[in-house]
């Protein structure tokens, strides 16, 4: 394959990945946008408390779509389609088996959890009804991954694309309905929420119906083994996602004893347009996931390494633009999700944005990084990577830096944490290198 065909291959998995990612990520940034103009200051508290479960109910079907599909596109490549019915199979089973799981905790448990979160008073009622609600669709957001994953990898990134991007924009248009002329509140932004999932899962329904899917259920008993093998796999993209909510969850209890509710406010803003950002980088690294892993099966370790390089400089490019614009553009963003023109979160909002988003570059390099690992089972160092940005670095960063600079030194901690774990990532990547060289 020439490296013409290599660019190609990756203009067009990375391009539509990346429009599908942002448009997925908009789930929440339009939920931001309606609940802070309908709801004021503390609907958006009540949601930046809620809205970590998401990243746990989001990241659960990634690890099972992203880890699934991976196992499927190697024996795709390697012509076992036997193994690769089996393989689809046994991610249904484990999304099954989440959905239950998370079905149980929004109805017996929603209430503690809200609580955990540190949500109370007026705040409390809201954020409760936003967790229960968006666990109770957790079934829709599973199966909806996984089947965005497959597609993907089954030859049709287009399909997944315009399925990411019409559930996207049914709940941006839901949201406005079911917020404003349908009165609903806090249940109809995260009632909008949830049905984005169905809306894209009906995108995807054709390629499934006219039999264009070469992924098929077939008959076999759930297996460890690949059970194990698709979690393994999966786990990256688990921790990128799960990192966000707990780093939320992190961040919230601190800023709640700094700045009080306002604060939490404040963060939203920052930490709702970070998962805008982190979904563009997302998007590359799921976006060259079916090119490596086909290349990876078929020894094309020249192709892999050039997708590689210019997915990385692509991240760079985007990177410099992002943060350019949320510098020069920091007031006139927070001024969007400040429909009560409280000076005291605009100011919090501005300097937040200006520091936490320096962490651009790093964030995508390790997102990317990780992605390429696991795409070539290489999973150590995949996991690795995403545990130490994830959970190792990040909270204790965020209490030491908080401890010596307050307001400020929360928002260093996520470009603080990024940095070294992007050093740590360019070592092994360095290493990995020179063993198969």
């Amino acid at each position: 394959m020439g490296k013409s065909n290599h660019f190609r291959k990756f203009v067009k998995y990375a391009s539509l990945n990346v429009m599908g990612m942002i448009g997925l990520s908009c789930y929440i940034l339009a939920d931001t946008f309606f609940v802070s103009k309908g709801l004021g200051t503390n609907g958006l508290a009540a949601l930046n408390l809620a809205i970590p479960i998401y990243s746990f109910i989001h990241g659960s079907g990634l690890m099972i779509g992203m880890g699934g599909a991976t196992k499927y596109a190697i024996r795709k490549s390697q012509q076992d389609h036997d193994a690769a019915n089996r393989i689809f199979t046994n991610a249904v089973y484990l999304a099954f088996a989440f959905a239950v799981f998370f079905v149980l905790v929004g109805l017996f448990g929603s209430g503690t959890i809200t609580s955990l979160f540190g949500a109370g008073g007026s705040v409390f009622e809201m954020s409760k009804t936003y967790l229960q609600v968006i666990l109770l669709f957790a079934p829709a957001f599973l199966l909806n991954n996984v089947l965005l994953c497959f597609v993907r990898n089954d030859g049709a990134p287009h399909l997944s694309m315009a399925a990411m991007i019409g559930g996207s924009l049914s709940n941006v248009v839901l949201d406005w309905v079911f917020i404003f002329p349908c009165q609903m509140g806090i249940f109809g932004a995260v009632f909008a929420t949830g049905l984005a999932p169905i809306i894209s899962m009906l995108i995807l329904s054709p390629h499934l119906i006219r039999r264009h899917n070469q992924f098929h259920l077939t008959k076999c008993r759930p297996a460890g083994k690949l059970f194990a093998g698709i979690l393994s796999s999966g786990v990256p993209s688990l921790v990128t996602e799960v990192s966000s909510g707990v780093v939320m969850i992190v961040f919230n209890a601190i800023i709640l004893q700094l700045e009080g509710n306002v604060g939490v406010a404040a963060y939203g803003v920052i930490a709702n347009l970070s998962l805008v950002v982190i979904a563009i980088y997302t998007g590359i690294a799921q976006g060259i996931q079916p090119i490596v892993s086909f290349g990876y099966g078929c020894n094309d370790f020249v192709g892999i390494r050039a997708i590689l390089r210019y997915a990385l400089t692509t991240m760079l490019v985007l990177s410099a633009v992002i943060y350019a614009v949320v510098f020069v553009g920091a007031a006139q963003i927070a001024q969007v999700f400040n429909s009560e023109q409280n000076a005291m979160l605009q100011a919090l909002a501005v300097s937040g944005l200006r520091l936490y988003f320096i962490a651009c570059p790093f964030a995508g390099f390790n997102v990317i990084l990780s992605m390429y690992f696991t795409s070539t089972e290489q999973l150590r160092p995949a996991h690795v990577i995403s545990i130490l940005r994830g959970f190792v670095v990040i909270i204790p960063m965020a209490f030491l830096l908080s401890w010596v600079g307050q307001i400020q030194g929360v928002w260093c901690a996520f470009p603080a944490t990024e940095l070294l774990v992007a050093a740590f990532g360019l070592l092994c990547l360095v290493v990995m290198g020179k063993k198969r060289a």
